[in-house]
């Protein structure tokens, strides 16, 4: 599919005086399994969770493993084990825009809508990401939680169609019921997913811009590191 076909729904409009934000498409009914940081491969996870796709150390830089046990409002959905030095409130989705010998992916910079806007960055040796740290919003029913991107799956990584499509596209992936993101215990719990780690669950979500993102328990810690790979 064309670039142009995938942006069609990518809307600026206005937001605060002398400003503008885009409203990206709503992905609509998508089966959301759950993973975590430090989570072992097997019993239905396809990585290594110890690492991500943009960081080598993602179990070091987050502070301990994010136990996938249930969490509480009281606490903000936060672990209670330790406080984590980057934010609980994560997600993956089918697209890494670099491939798996960490090269820029030839298609990042016509699919991606916000590329556009990091020109410079991606002028630098050292490597950027476009995707890690994305804002979205997901919600299930009457419940509506934020989290950050910062891993590529499940299953599948290179599903633009399906990630930055504007026509509602369903993942590409079979597995687990054709699921489309994975999220984290935090979103899970702020969800109020049935069960603690099943393919059942569907999520309605959205990306959105930094400045969109309401006051709540995703926003005590924001994750700002950028690629780290040794």
């Amino acid at each position: 599919m064309r670039a142009v076909l995938l942006l069609l729904a990518v809307t600026a409009f206005p937001f605060a005086a002398g400003s503008a934000v885009t409203v990206y498409p709503v992905h609509h009914g998508v089966t959301a399994t759950v993973f975590w940081i430090g989570e072992p491969k097997g019993n239905g996870s396809s990585e290594d969770n110890a690492v991500s796709a943009w960081d080598d150390a993602w179990l070091a830089h987050y502070g301990g493993v994010d136990d996938p046990g249930p969490r509480t409002a009281a606490n903000g959905w936060f672990p209670t084990a330790f406080v984590p030095k980057e934010n609980p409130f994560y997600f993956d989705l089918p697209y890494n825009d670099f491939d798996d010998a960490g090269r820029p992916r030839a298609d990042r910079t016509k699919v991606v809508p916000w590329a556009h806007r990091y020109r410079a960055q991606l002028r630098r040796r050292a490597p950027f990401s476009l995707l890690k740290n994305r804002w979205a919003k997901l919600i299930r029913g009457d419940r509506v939680c934020y989290a950050q991107w910062e891993d590529s799956g499940p299953y599948v990584y290179d599903d633009a169609a399906y990630v930055f499509g504007s026509n509602d596209r369903r993942p590409r992936n079979r597995l687990a019921q054709r699921a489309g993101m994975d999220v984290s215990p935090a979103v899970r719990d702020c969800l109020g997913f049935e069960g603690l780690n099943t393919d059942t669950n569907k999520v309605d979500w959205q990306f959105l811009e930094a400045e969109q993102v309401p006051r709540g328990p995703w926003k005590r810690v924001v994750t700002r590191r950028q690629v780290y790979w040794r």
